[in-house]
């Protein structure tokens, strides 16, 4: 899982600096599909975020009453269930679907009908819900993470320059 992972977040390309809309432009001009975010107050004990594929498109929902490093953090996790090709089945690792009335007040502009027939499809297995998390944990690691190495000014103390070592960027062999 780590390999496939590590491959698929690899591949994507990420805008500098980051920026949520242009990343999911580029995704989808890539893609040939459109992807829409759709900003959504979550109502306690739904689901943090929620990746929706109709005909016409793939729709991220993501709360807007969490911080904005959560936010990120849950489109590129939706994300990844996108890169990794996840479909969804009727009921999650725990067996259960999705709450109607929780996806009502997560989607209040679709038919009732649009979603019940999403909802029937928007949940993952413990194993893609692990891979999409893995793939969104190696994506922000290069948000915030440049990827060029730097090294610390001369006149930082020794301490920093281990710490910076041991937790600043990333380097390639």
């Amino acid at each position: 899982m780590w390999r496939r992972a590590r491959e698929v977040a690899d591949a994507v390309s990420l805008p500098e600096p980051f920026d949520a809309e242009a990343f999911v432009a580029g995704l989808a001009a890539v893609r040939g599909r459109p992807i829409e975010l759709m900003p959504v107050s979550a109502p306690e004990g739904a689901p943090c975020g929620l990746l929706m594929s109709t005909e016409r498109a793939d729709y991220i929902l993501y709360p807007t009453n969490t911080t904005a490093l959560h936010r990120r953090h849950i489109l590129l996790h939706e994300v990844g269930h996108l890169l990794c090709g996840h479909t969804g089945s009727g009921a999650g690792a725990d067996g259960a679907a999705i709450d109607a009335a929780a996806g009502r007040q997560l989607m209040p502009n679709l038919s009732p009908e649009l979603v019940r027939r999403v909802l029937g499809r928007t949940t993952y297995t413990e194993v893609e819900e692990r891979e999409a998390e893995l793939v969104a944990t190696l994506l922000a690691q290069r948000v915030v993470r440049p990827e060029e190495p730097r090294e610390p000014a001369a006149d930082v103390p020794d301490g920093v320059r281990r710490f910076d070592s041991l937790f600043g960027p990333r380097r390639t062999p």
